[in-house]
């Protein structure tokens, strides 16, 4: 059996970042400040509108599992790329930040490998375009029965219930997981994604080991504009939640126990990734056995870490910085 502390399973996307202004967005169509879907031939055009644009492997869960692996965990990721130029890129980008890619480039793949153009505006705001591609085709079958099996804590991507077989993706590895001893988890992703599957994720709210989201994600998902009332219902049916909020306290919640972790107000340089890299904190603590408040602090370091440069993945060590702050 593969062992490894975090196993994340995801879409495996490229994000391809440049910078804009807002007459830009306004030129191209681009609804400033959201993420949306885009056809492959919009997605080919955009990438071709982007000037100085800068590669790296991402994927909402992937940068969180790359995180936790730069803190020192040992990762990997369960995603599907095709063996293409990008494809490859992903791959070898990925083991490269050290954490395990555990699917090979599909060879005459169905799609091509995803990519997400992101314009990045002077205030920080990220508006995204995103053709899924490839990743969105991952199945059962693509994930491996012994890395499942062996991870420690399993972290899964909303996204995918999107796709059937991604869902059945899904649930299969979080049973591996659990079957072996493990703990699994799920990001709610965005609010619209919750509202695509609000009654599968309430299932998944009760029968999984812990859920993160933020504060727009959880009142979707209890259909209420009062996030005391979402959180007192979440509480109520899961092992541990994680509520964040852009610039405001984290919320904690496991059995009895309620942790509020102040937030240091950071000025964005780029947000693309905070949640990402708050996850791979909070998921670092949880892996090394820390409480729910160091737990949520380390989120938040490495939250703000990633928000202060462009790109969703750290630049700096988040290791020092929770030293720093006398965390480990």
């Amino acid at each position: 059996m593969t062992k490894h502390q975090i196993v994340g399973i995801g879409n495996a996307v490229v994000d391809v970042i440049s910078q804009c202004d807002d007459r830009f967005l306004t030129r191209m169509g681009i609804d400033k400040g959201v993420m949306q879907l885009v056809e492959q031939e919009r997605g080919e055009f955009l990438y071709d509108q982007m000037e100085n644009r800068v590669q790296m492997p991402g994927g909402s869960v992937a940068n969180s599992v790359a995180g936790a692996g730069a803190l020192g965990l040992s990762t990997a990721f369960i995603g599907r790329v095709h063996d293409d130029a990008l494809g490859r890129f992903y791959a070898a980008g990925m083991a490269e930040d050290g954490t395990d890619f555990v699917n090979a480039p599909v060879p005459g793949g169905e799609l091509p490998t995803s990519r997400s153009m992101i314009f990045v505006s002077p205030d920080g705001e990220r508006s995204m375009n995103t053709y899924l591609g490839i990743s969105s085709e991952l199945g059962p079958d693509d994930v491996p029965d012994d890395v499942a099996r062996g991870a420690e804590i399993l972290f899964l991507e909303g996204y995918l219930y999107d796709k059937p077989k991604g869902k059945q993706a899904f649930e299969r590895a979080a049973e591996l997981c659990r079957a072996g001893g493990g703990q699994a988890g799920i990001a709610l992703s965005d609010p619209f994604c919750v509202d695509r599957h609000r009654a599968d994720f309430r299932r998944l709210v009760k029968s999984l080991d812990y859920v993160i989201g933020n504060e727009h994600e959880w009142k979707s998902l209890y259909e209420t504009d009062d996030l005391g009332h979402a959180l007192e219902q979440a509480a109520g049916d899961s092992g541990l939640i994680v509520c964040t909020r852009s610039g405001h306290d984290v919320v904690l919640v496991r059995g009895e126990e309620t942790v509020t972790v102040p937030v240091t107000p950071v000025t964005p340089l780029d947000a693309t990734g905070a949640g990402d890299q708050f996850a791979a904190g909070f998921l670092y603590g949880l892996a090394t056995g820390q409480g729910l408040a160091v737990s949520g602090r380390m989120g938040c370091i490495a939250a703000a870490e990633v928000i202060g440069h462009y790109g969703a993945r750290p630049e700096a060590d988040v290791m020092a910085l929770f030293r720093a702050e006398g965390l480990v």
